[in-house]
């Protein structure tokens, strides 16, 4: 052990802790309070937390000497109870932290009280809660002490030993809560015996099943003169406890949620028990101790005036603690120890001082007891750095190399990192001839080893990768048949190794990786750790080596596998499995059919029965009709192989498909249609070559191909034509003259059919359309009903014209008759009737209105303007009126013709008022025309009732002119100081 610094050191607390009251007779502490007895029954209180400190007589009313028996102190440092004794018997007292009188417990008067239990769990600053005394007379008494009442709650009788009657000389307690309720463990000492107590419910309910019950004890005979238990309490629960015991000191630890029953069906909450020899303390058999404290790993043992510390574990004594004791009490020595579970501190104490025991780190060394005593788990958990572990895990592994462990000593020797190197553990393996082991070893250095170290950790992965491929040859070479085995080892070996390269896939390089596993011959895994790699190449390339296209689309088929793979493969897999192949292309989006035309046209030139499904067919029909695809090179190569077809129906519905219908733009094929034509000629599909000719308007070689097929084609092709009439006819007579021509029966009978075809062109050709393709020497006598029905249809267009000439002819007399009387039309004016400009009557008018430019006026009246809707204006008004209303362009206009008019009006004037005549509308001059062009610009419509008034409903009420109007009626804002403001309630 470390002697340069010791676990546990001495100081002197208190050198007259007394104050004079007596003698020490005894201690208790707890949360840095102790409180002490004297012999002249006095209790001192040192609260060294405030630095404080009182002491309180209990003695007070009581005859002769008076000498404090034991005093308890709970762990909160709050609640006392302390028993006096002297020539009146014995007397127990409670005291509070804040009290300045104690309160005798009246009904354990003339009992002496050994020990106390204290409800740790559940105990207050203000309420004892549950609290268990143990008696001199072998009886265990409860009592609860509320602070705020001064005096306790209750007191009750629990328990007595019948059997053996003997003091309790040591108690204690611990409760935990259970769905049931708080279940209570009680452990009682006296002199012999050890009791324990557990149960559910309230303390009497507990001690009161121990009536139809035996009480567990065990017994340890000897003699001993102070009888102690003490629990080790760590965070408020208690880990493990010691008895002070004639036979030495009984321990163990306590797990108050073990389920284990003893044979009497108390549950037994004590582990781990063992027994120390007093021999081991000391060489003489008749010195025993005579006080105990218990620390985490150590045991405080009073023997005369020195404290030996002995390691629990080991049970070795590591040191002896000495102590400055003054004249007066040297020779009682040093009286007992108690201990502070709150504050990790060790008391002891004699006639009048106090000892302060401190502890110094005791669990720094616990690694090297454990580990001595080969107990590596513990040993691990008490390490406190990577050094420490390390000497453990080596020695763990040398333990198990010693015993040909190789496997678990491989496990070992990979969790070292500093006290031995990577390469003399691996020199160790490689010098057993113990391969496994050394993989074994780099697999778990591998999970040791921390993310920064990246070379170390490649290197590692590439030596344990050919350690597995050196194992999976060995197992080959032992047995010929271990690959076909599913349960053998190498099947095993398999599956480990591919989960190496799964969880390694990262770290392994990939170029050396490769190499290696195609050194080896493992086809398999290099194909599996391709796929890992995610170069699908290798992997797909692969599959179709082996012919296994399906497994080969899978893996193309999966999100992360670039789509050119698609492309690069697809002539070798089309080939291979064409249904599946194109059944993976249909299912693959994204796909760009164009990109496929290649595989699919090798596809194509190979040879397939008759019945055979075309796959390419199927996919490119896909493509089209489902995928809409508009790729000229798609519908080329789809109508490619629909000509190559013995059956042209499939063709030919695709060349009547309008693929485009429906759009706004756009050709109704995608289709190159010369390279369809010259394919189609060249495959002899002359239906199509009909279809393609017809659509691409080049109707006359549609229907010249047509006759050589089917003349009834050729007429449905001579009918598609509908806006072109000389055209259809031309095309009706090819087929007139095929028909008439390829007749071979009778000459008579030639001319019925051609007489019959007359009938089918609607009209459209005559009998003289097709006389000059019948010989000449036939005779009339055939075609009289046809000439004579011809020459009916003549008679009667040419009585249609005739009606048509009468009707024209009189129209035109109508015509004339209505110009006649337009130039006599007139209107009734009154004599009061108004201008609706300038508000004046229309007749009798002041001199400035009579004379207008390019007017000439009759009598007093100015010219005027009617009307049919009954407004009228002064010619000058209207003039005015339209000019600023009209457009600009307009109005220059009319300024213009005014202007042209008053240079003609001296040359040209005329004494009526605007009068025509018959005579005069064939003879117009100039300024007539000019007069008539300003009468259609300002006169063609009521400006009151046409478009000129419509027109201004979209403009300002407000002109230009009259701005300043506009702004005279704009609100400005004044200033609110002089204004007022008036709320309205609403």
């Amino acid at each position: 052990m470390d002697q340069v610094r010791q676990v546990f050191t001495v100081d002197l607390l208190e050198r007259y802790a007394a104050k004079g009251r007596g003698a020490i007779t005894c201690m208790a502490a707890g949360n840095d309070v102790i409180v002490l007895g004297t012999s002249k029954g006095w209790i001192i209180r040192h609260d060294f937390g405030v630095g404080d400190s009182y002491d309180i007589d209990l003695s007070v009313g009581r005859t002769g000497e008076q000498s404090i028996h034991r005093v308890f102190v709970d762990p909160g440092g709050s609640h006392c109870i302390a028993t006096v004794v002297g020539n009146g018997g014995a007397d127990t007292y409670y005291t509070h932290a804040k009290w300045s009188k104690p309160r005798v417990l009246s009904k354990l008067k003339g009992l002496v009280v050994n020990t106390v239990a204290w409800n740790r769990q559940q105990i207050t600053e203000a309420s004892t809660r549950e609290v268990i005394l143990g008696t001199d007379n072998g009886q265990l008494h409860e009592i609860a002490v509320d602070e705020k009442d001064k005096r306790e709650k209750y007191m009750k009788f629990l328990f007595e030993l019948a059997e053996l009657p003997e003091a309790f000389m040591g108690l204690q307690m611990e409760t935990a809560s259970t769905s049931n309720g708080t279940r209570y463990y009680v452990m009682a000492v006296t002199p012999t015996r050890m009791y324990s107590f557990t149960g559910i419910g309230s303390l009497d309910t507990v001690f009161a099943s121990y009536l139809e019950r035996a009480v567990h004890f065990m017994e340890l005979p000897g003699e001993i003169p102070n009888s102690e238990l003490h629990f080790f309490i760590k965070q408020r629960r208690a880990i493990h406890f010691a008895w002070l015991s004639g036979a030495g000191i009984y321990h163990g630890g306590l797990n108050f949620g073990a389920q284990h029953s003893s044979s009497d069906g108390d549950e037994n909450f004590v582990e781990n028990k063992a027994l120390l020899n007093y021999t081991k303390l000391c060489e003489g058999p008749e010195a025993k101790p005579s006080s105990l404290a218990v620390s985490e790993f150590h045991f405080l043992v009073l023997i005369g005036n020195k404290v030996k510390v002995l390691n629990r574990i080991s049970e070795q004594i590591i040191e002896e603690l000495q102590f400055d004791l003054t004249s007066e009490s040297a020779s009682r020595g040093i009286i007992g120890l108690c201990s502070d579970a709150s504050a990790g501190l060790f008391y002891a104490y004699d006639q009048s001082s106090i000892f302060q025991v401190s502890v110094n780190d005791e669990g720094r060394d616990m690694w090297k007891v454990y580990l001595d005593m080969k107990e590596y788990a513990a040993a691990l958990s008490n390490c406190r750095d990577p050094l420490q572990r390390d000497q453990v895990y080596l020695m763990q592994a040398e333990a198990a190399f010693s015993t040909k462990d190789f496997l678990r000593a491989a496990s070992f020797f990979a969790k070292i990192n500093y006290i031995l190197s990577f390469e003399e553990i691996t020199l160790k393996f490689i010098s057993a001839n113990e391969q496994d082991a050394l993989r074994t070893f780099l697999l778990r250095k591998l999970d040791n080893l921390s993310k920064d170290d990246k070379c170390q950790i490649t290197m590692i992965s590439t030596w344990a990768t050919e350690l597995y491929l050196d194992k999976v040859n060995r197992l080959l070479l032992e047995d010929d048949t271990a690959s076909e085995n599913r349960n053998s080892e190498y099947q095993s070996i398999i599956k480990e190794f591919r989960a190496f390269l799964s969880d390694c896939k990262d770290v392994l390089d990939e170029a050396t990786t490769m190499r290696l596993l195609e050194s080896y011959g493992r086809v398999d895994e290099l194909v599996y750790f391709a796929s890992l790699k995610e170069q699908y190449d290798i992997v797909v390339h692969h599959y179709i080596q082996q012919g296994e296209a399906k497994k080969a689309l899978e893996v193309l088929q999966k999100p992360s596998v670039p789509i050119d793979l698609q492309y690069k493969f697809a002539p070798d897999l089309i080939m291979l499995d064409a249904y599946e192949t194109v059944e993976s292309w249909m299912a693959t989006k994204n796909l760009n059919p164009r990109k496929l035309i290649p595989a699919m046209m090798r596809y194509s030139s190979e040879p397939h029965a008759k019945n055979e499904t075309h796959e390419v067919i199927k996919y490119l029909e896909f493509c089209v009709h489902r995928l809409l695809n508009e790729d000229p090179g798609v519908h080329n190569l789809l109508l490619c192989l629909y000509a190559k077809q013995e059956d042209d129906s499939a063709l030919l519905r695709f060349l009547q498909c309008k693929f485009g219908k429906g759009r706004a733009s756009g050709p109704e094929f995608f289709y190159d249609p010369k390279y369809a034509l010259r394919l189609c000629l060249k495959e002899k599909r002359m239906r199509a070559c009909v279809h393609i000719y017809s659509m691409m308007s080049m109707h006359e070689e549609a229907v010249a191909l047509a006759l050589q097929v089917d003349p009834e084609l050729a007429m449905a092709e001579a009918d598609k034509v509908e806006d072109d009439e000389d055209l259809r006819k031309k095309l009706w007579l090819m087929v007139a003259k095929h028909v008439i021509e390829q007749e071979k029966g009778a000459k008579r009978e030639n001319i019925r059919k051609a007489i019959a075809f007359l009938k089918e062109t609607d009209g459209l050709l005559k009998i003289e359309d097709i006389l000059p393709f019948f010989p000449d020497f036939a005779l009339i006598d055939d075609f009289k009903e046809a000439i004579c029905s011809s020459l009916e249809d003549y008679n009667k267009q040419i009585e249609l014209l005739k009606q048509e000439m009468n009707d024209a002819t009189h129209g035109a007399d109508n015509i004339r008759n209505d110009i006649s009387a337009l130039a006599q039309r007139y209107a009734l004016i009154d004599r009061d009737e108004e201008c609706g400009v300038c508000r004046r009557k229309i007749l009798t008018v002041g001199a400035d209105f009579r004379m207008t430019r390019g007017y000439t006026s009759v009598g007093p009246m100015a010219p005027f303007y009617v009307f049919p809707c009954g407004h009228a204006f002064h010619a000058q008004c209207l003039i005015t009126h339209v000019t600023q209303c009209t457009t600009r362009a307009q109005a220059e206009l009319i300024l213009d013709l005014q202007k042209q008019l008053t240079l003609l009006d001296g040359n040209t004037r005329r004494e009526s008022n605007g009068g025509l005549t018959e005579e005069s509308i064939t003879s117009m001059t100039p300024a007539d025309k000019i007069r008539s062009q300003l009468d259609d610009a300002i006169a063609g419509e009521c400006p009151f009732c046409g478009d000129l008034m419509i027109r201004d409903i979209s403009l300002s009420f407000i002109s230009p002119e009259e701005a300043h109007q506009d702004s005279s009626w704009e609100i400005k804002p004044q200033s609110l100081g002089n204004q007022r403001s008036l709320s309205l309630a609403i």
